[in-house]
């Protein structure tokens, strides 16, 4: 007989696991600005969270009777739904997880890591492509500490519409004041050309997760197969993240959004970013 309370204690177990991030995994993510990690999350595991998440997003679906052909670009690019782990117990277990946070505090270098906000990003059958943009445009962050896990729930062939990165770019001065746009997919893309940047673009392999930085440039682009990309995201902050004056309306917005009781020049510990991971509570902790 199967028994679903093995299954649960097999998906805890492997979410509180530290996984095996390398000195060069992280000198690469610091040198390009992202990177893809293999075997993240096991195909059960994939499989579980794909129908929590899917379910989810799907029942919340701002979009839901709106024709693509009656969208902008950003409409069409995907469906959207944010912090998914206010709103169901299971969605939490992933998205709060020690393993995910810890991989995020390892890349950037911090003692820890907290929630800034998570976001499902379901690209549909027909959907068109994702503009260029820098995320930190949006986020009124003191650093640029801050770093988002891309988690596909499948595999993503070329064809569905990968994350593209630019490699590199968050060294670079481009975009930073582009919110995403038709403007933003052709400004960046010139830029790009022209500074030679190289795009990177690959497929994602069933439990492959990237992570990069708030101003790595990416896109992705359209879904051409008739199955929805389905993706959940998670952006993390260093665990000493403060709150810098917003710089734009998207800045006010998020601020208004995801850490409301937050004042500028303070800790943003606000009750929607919970501490994730802190190399300090864990037993015997190396550090990197």
């Amino acid at each position: 007989m199967h028994d679903s309370r093995t299954d649960s204690r097999t998906i805890d177990r492997e979410l509180e696991e530290r996984y095996p991030l390398t000195a060069d995994d992280c000198r690469r993510f610091r040198e390009d600005g992202f990177i893809r990690l293999p075997d993240v999350l096991s195909p059960a595991t994939l499989a579980h969270f794909d129908g929590v998440i899917t379910g989810l997003t799907m029942a919340r679906n701002p979009l839901a009777g709106v024709p693509l052909d009656r969208r902008d670009t950003y409409g069409k690019a995907f469906i959207q739904v944010f912090n998914l782990w206010r709103e169901d117990p299971e969605a939490r277990r992933l998205c709060c997880s020690r393993r995910l946070a810890r991989i995020a505090t390892e890349l950037l270098g911090t003692r820890g890591v907290r929630m800034w906000h998570d976001q499902a990003l379901f690209k549909e059958p027909g959907g068109g492509f994702t503009p260029w943009h820098a995320d930190q445009q949006y986020w009124p962050m003191a650093s640029s500490l801050c770093v988002t896990a891309w988690i596909p729930l499948h595999a993503v062939p070329l064809d569905q519409g990968p994350l593209a990165f630019a490699r590199g770019s968050h060294l670079r001065r481009i975009g930073r004041d582009l919110e995403i746009s038709d403007d933003s997919e052709r400004l960046i893309r010139a830029a790009i050309a022209a500074e030679g940047i190289v795009e990177v673009t690959e497929p994602y392999a069933a439990g492959d997760v990237s992570f990069h930085l708030g101003w790595t440039l990416h896109r992705a682009g359209p879904n051409v197969t008739t199955v929805p990309r389905r993706v959940q995201t998670v952006i993390y902050m260093d665990a000493d993240m403060r709150l810098t004056e917003p710089r734009n309306a998207n800045q006010r917005a998020d601020h208004a959004a995801w850490t409301p009781s937050t004042l500028v020049g303070e800790v943003m510990d606000d009750p929607l970013n919970p501490l994730l991971h802190d190399e300090e509570s864990v037993p015997g902790a190396t550090g990197r």
